[in-house]
């Protein structure tokens, strides 16, 4: 038995099977923008501090700003990899 060609266009995944997914993914959004301002604000704030205690000498002050930065680079890889993961979830709930 062969399927017609018309009929396997119209095979696909229902995209509005999981229920308030629009809304999700507005949230979603949403948070993800609110994570990122709030990393790269903590970037700027954490590379200036790091640039003043190095100049004045102030190895302990330099050393913790600089691990603020490392802090913020990561939090800004995981705010977008939570938002490609929420993404992922949404998309494969209507096959299961």
């Amino acid at each position: 038995m062969t399927i017609g060609h018309s009929v396997a266009q119209d095979i696909g995944p229902d995209f509005g099977a999981v229920g308030g997914s629009g809304d999700l993914r507005a949230i979603v959004g949403a948070l993800l923008t609110y994570g990122l301002i709030v990393a790269v604000l903590m970037l700027v704030i954490s590379a200036t501090t790091w640039a003043i205690a190095s100049s004045s000498g102030s190895w302990h002050t330099a050393q913790k700003a600089k691990l603020g930065c490392f802090v913020a680079i990561g939090g800004a890889a995981i705010t977008g990899a939570a938002l490609t993961w929420a993404n992922w979830l949404l998309d494969i709930g209507p096959h299961l």
